[in-house]
């Protein structure tokens, strides 16, 4: 098939299905629009829309202890006093089967108390662990493979080792070698293809059918960065340390100034290496569901028949924005595994090699 006719067959895709949800939208009398912060959100569900969503189980800390529900329903129909925080102001709803139908899926107490923390299982977590699975299920066969002495004392066998082969290589040659140094980079390459792959997934799986982008939600942004935070600090020098708590050539009556700033750059590049990931990823879904709303947008405003039509215009561009996010899947997994690689670079180097070097030079002169 060429590019033409996959591009062709994926426009014909999307505008039939933007098609059949226009008039659905229209036929139910439903208001035509699409809430982009809910699609960024966190959920306690799996939306596999139009089939099923599949609740996850609620683990929550009350006033009684730790309870634990297979679903948000099991736990507002229980006798243990939770409600959906939507009927503290609303009137409640039920399902078919006589059960009180979850809503916002915020779950309180009845008399309104908060709870003291929701543990809950939500879409994020699931995604993220299968992230993981699928990070430790791609490695565990590559590992099967170089035991057996395929790419190790022969050359890779089929596209799939191939594939991983040439990644794992730039990895370890042109972020870990480069950035960290010889001596000390091989005890830093295996975090760094671990933390490069679970991320190129995570930001893939935003991508297919029924997906989520587990990045664009701050809170999994901040394990990551923490994780590269502490392994800098737990690995850091004393000549790393001696920089950051009192730079050496610095005079002390400076040292006011320069020690606390140097302290707050620890921070700050954690902080960049989680807001950088979570701002790309995050805002790349909002400009996908924005174009997609154009289409309800022209049809609330001219009619069905001009919304149809410019969906064929929004869709195209829409498949351009999915060409992009694939590249930025990959370009920014890239990005946190160099900078990565850079912070614990700076860590671990041994900046008394400079001085002994500069000295001999100083002496052969």
């Amino acid at each position: 098939m060429s590019r033409l006719s996959r591009f062709l067959f994926l426009l014909v895709l999307f505008t039939t299905l933007s098609t059949d949800s226009v008039k659905a939208a229209e036929s139910d009398g439903k208001d035509n629009t699409i809430d982009i912060l809910d699609k960024l959100s966190n959920h306690y569900y799996l939306d596999f829309k139009p089939f099923a969503k599949v609740e996850l189980p609620r683990i929550l800390w009350t006033n009684d202890g730790i309870l634990f529900f297979a679903g948000t329903t099991s736990a507002i129909n229980s006798d243990a006093g939770l409600i959906d925080l939507y009927y503290l102001d609303n009137e409640i709803r039920y399902k078919e089967s006589g059960l009180i139908e979850p809503v916002t899926y915020k779950l309180v107490h009845t008399d309104g108390r908060p709870l003291k923390m929701d543990l809950s299982i939500s879409t994020h977590l699931v995604w993220m662990w299968v992230a993981g699975f699928l990070t430790i299920f791609l490695f565990a066969r590559l590992n099967k493979k170089y035991r057996a002495g395929i790419g190790r004392t022969s050359e890779p066998k089929g596209s799939f080792q191939n594939i991983f082969e040439t990644l794992i290589i730039f990895i370890r040659d042109d972020i870990a070698l480069a950035n960290i140094g010889k001596d000390k980079y091989m005890k830093f390459t295996p975090y760094l293809l671990s933390v490069f792959f679970l991320i190129l997934f995570m930001n893939l799986f935003g991508l297919a059918p029924w997906g989520v982008t587990p990045t664009a939600d701050v809170s999994v942004t901040i394990v990551l960065a923490l994780c590269t935070f502490f392994i800098t600090q737990f690995n850091g020098t004393k000549d790393y340390w001696k920089h950051v708590l009192a730079m050496p050539g610095v005079p002390k009556f400076m040292l006011v100034i320069i020690t606390p700033v140097e302290i707050l750059g620890l921070f700050t590049k954690p902080f960049a290496l989680c807001v950088r990931l979570f701002a790309n990823m995050a805002a790349g879904k909002m400009l996908i569901y924005s174009i997609i709303g154009l289409i309800f947008l022209f049809a609330d405003m001219f009619g069905t028949y001009v919304g149809l039509g410019s969906s064929v215009i929004w869709i195209s561009f829409n498949l351009f924005i999915y060409a992009l996010k694939l590249f930025a899947a990959f370009l920014q997994a890239y990005i946190f595994t160099m900078f990565s690689a850079l912070f614990i670079g700076m860590a671990v180097e041994d900046h008394s090699h400079h001085g002994e070097a500069a000295h001999v030079i100083h002496e052969s002169h």
